[in-house]
């Protein structure tokens, strides 16, 4: 049968000043620090013998963005995916980096009923549901070849845990999907026989600073002071 890869990308550094929580809101674009992080895959993938046939991403500007040097590199046309998207989250827009008081306030306490599904977003187990189901649609397009799917840190690191057998739910510091990260996904056919995590831009994350936990060497977002009246 076909040996088929399909990578699991998570975007690269955002410029977020002010730490929000950005989730799906438009308008966040990758920071100089984030585009080279972007080129740097695309040279790695292109000067290691990868055969990428797809580049596909969430419709996110960070995202695109972040898929565009390799689609450039492989001479190909990104598309979007809307499965690919970053998870939904009721704090979506908050500056929990700069005041993380914010989230205990008494108008979010309904939010944290369930940590297990979890309350405050989409389920996990949506998650899992629309990236294999774009897993499983990029393997039947490209088989035999590569694809890179571009994509977010939660949704990566909710499908990787599936496909390990793990509990959905989860600690979010203990994610291993930093900015830039590949996470590999090995098909003979269409059955996983391998799963790797990689980072051709790791030099780079001690520039980076980062909005969402994960065991990264990227610094935390703090973000401006807040400014009083």
């Amino acid at each position: 049968m076909a040996r088929t890869t399909i990578h699991l990308m998570r975007h690269g550094e955002v410029h977020n000043p002010q730490g929000v929580l950005y989730g799906r809101l438009p308008g966040f674009h990758l920071s100089e620090l984030g585009h080279q992080m972007a080129e740097q895959v695309a040279e790695v993938l292109s000067a290691s013998g990868h055969d990428v046939a797809a580049v596909i991403t969430s419709p996110l500007e960070r995202a695109r963005e972040t898929g565009a040097p390799s689609a450039a590199a492989f001479g190909l046309r990104a598309t979007t995916d809307e499965r690919l998207i970053e998870a939904a989250n009721r704090f979506e827009g908050l500056p929990v980096n700069r005041d993380r008081t914010a989230l205990a306030r008494p108008e979010h306490w309904l939010s944290y009923i369930n940590p297990w599904r979890p309350s405050w977003g989409e389920p996990y187990t949506d998650l899992v549901s629309r990236m294999r189901g774009a897993v499983l649609d990029a393997l039947g397009q490209v088989e035999g070849r590569e694809a890179l799917l571009v994509s977010h840190q939660l949704p990566v690191w909710t499908v990787r845990l599936w496909l390990e057998g793990r509990p959905l739910a989860h600690d979010p510091r203990r994610r291993q999907c930093s900015l830039a990260s590949l996470t590999s996904l090995t098909f003979d056919g269409r059955t996983l026989v391998g799963l790797s995590y990689w980072e051709p831009a790791g030099d780079l994350l001690r520039r980076a600073h980062d909005m969402v936990p994960g065991s990264s060497a990227a610094a935390e977002v703090i973000g401006a002071p807040q400014e009083r009246a």
